[in-house]
């Protein structure tokens, strides 16, 4: 077959003819390019599927014609225990041995253990309590009623499970501290304020023997 002198001559793009004009190399190459980005987000397309999220599901708190209580949300089995709340601990969860006030700590009480407490009293119950426990926080100071001192006989002589008890279910005027301080750090605060009642009532015997010499130099 023979085409005649001067007639156009189809070509694939990016290739020419002995006597169509030549494209250039950047120009073939963009257009390879481009050729090739469409073909590549067509793939990618066909990978993008909506079934997870357009799949039938109930939302929170959805009615349900399935169950007879008409609730999509089940009720958990009888006896479930959430995962870290089986409490089989009495005293370290109530601050009680068979129910009665105890006056023990569930686990050794070291110096980290109080470093513990006092940043957890700073924090929770200063602003009542003031840093002493005198009963005199900065709450107190602008028209809230006033705690009792930690430093009155009842509290003193009151077992360190009293002072557990008071944070886990509140006592007065103060609400519970249950939901906001873990069980062991309410025994931390407790050990703490055991110290503040003993740094306002400690004997000069319980002293180490160069600060009685500092308290002696001093009185005089």
């Amino acid at each position: 077959m023979k085409v005649k002198r001067g007639a156009k001559q189809l070509a694939w793009p990016g290739t020419a003819s002995r006597r169509g004009p030549r494209l250039g190399t950047g120009q073939t190459r963009r257009r390879w390019f481009g050729w090739g980005f469409i073909v590549l987000c067509g793939a990618l397309m066909t990978g993008c599927r909506l079934d997870m999220h357009i799949q039938p599901k109930y939302r929170g708190f959805d009615p349900s014609t399935f169950f007879d209580d008409g609730r999509s949300a089940r009720p958990p089995v009888p006896g479930t225990v959430a995962r870290g709340e089986l409490r089989t601990d009495e005293l370290l969860y109530t601050g009680k041995i068979n129910g009665v006030v105890a006056n023990v700590f569930p686990f050794p009480i070291t110096q980290k253990d109080l470093k513990r407490g006092q940043q957890r009293f700073n924090i929770y119950c200063s602003p009542c309590h003031d840093y002493t426990g005198g009963g005199n926080g900065m709450v107190v100071q602008r028209g809230f009623p006033p705690p009792p001192s930690y430093h009155i006989d009842r509290l003193m002589k009151a077992p360190v499970g009293h002072l557990f008890d008071v944070m886990t279910n509140g006592y007065g005027t103060m609400y519970s501290y249950a939901a906001r301080v873990s069980p062991k750090d309410r025994w931390r605060i407790a050990a703490y304020i055991r110290a503040l009642q003993l740094s306002q009532d400690a004997p000069l015997k319980d002293a180490p023997p160069q600060e009685v010499q500092k308290l002696e130099g001093s009185a005089q």
